[in-house]
């Protein structure tokens, strides 16, 4: 594969409310690629009131190629307690299969690692599948450093609505 070069080629920008089609199908891929497609009840219509409506709950960027998107990043704020100040939290970090391995990925990180610093954040965090070698070497050849001895937990769904409920 060839490395993309720094022509006008390739562009990383902001998405618009018109991206949500290409951000759906993203999302959908990472999904099937992540073996969670059966968990997508995203729709168009859901991200662009999510992601463009009165309060975004997110942002996006869009990796593209000779015109074509070709990746992407979605992104919110969190904070640090421990730092008093906002943090980046990447959700999710795509680029299509046959794209991989040219510096898309390095690329989107990159910019938001920029975004970052222009914010001053104090962090970028993610979280990757355990089982995702080829993801977490690439996250560690950028200096990522995992964070063992942490545990993740989720409440959603029943879960959620019984906690809730108890209020």
């Amino acid at each position: 594969m060839q490395p993309i070069n720094k022509s006008t080629d390739f562009i990383i920008r902001p998405a618009t409310r018109e991206d949500c089609p290409a951000i759906l199908a993203f999302i959908k891929q990472l999904a099937e690629y992540e073996k969670l497609a059966h968990e997508v009840v995203a729709t168009e219509e859901k991200l662009q009131a999510s992601l463009f409506g009165e309060q975004p709950s997110a942002e996006v960027i869009i990796a593209e190629y000779q015109n074509s998107p070709v990746g992407f990043a979605l992104f919110f704020t969190n904070y640090s307690t421990f730092l008093a100040k906002p943090g980046i939290y990447l959700e999710d970090l795509f680029v299509q299969s046959d794209m991989r391995g040219r510096g898309f990925g390095k690329k989107l990180l990159a910019h938001l690692a920029k975004i970052a610093v222009e914010r001053d954040c104090g962090r970028l965090d993610w979280w990757v599948l355990d089982w995702n070698q080829p993801a977490k070497d690439f996250y560690q050849s950028l200096n990522a450093e995992p964070m063992d001895g942490w545990t993740v937990n989720r409440l959603s769904g029943e879960s959620l609505t019984a906690l809730a409920d108890q209020c």
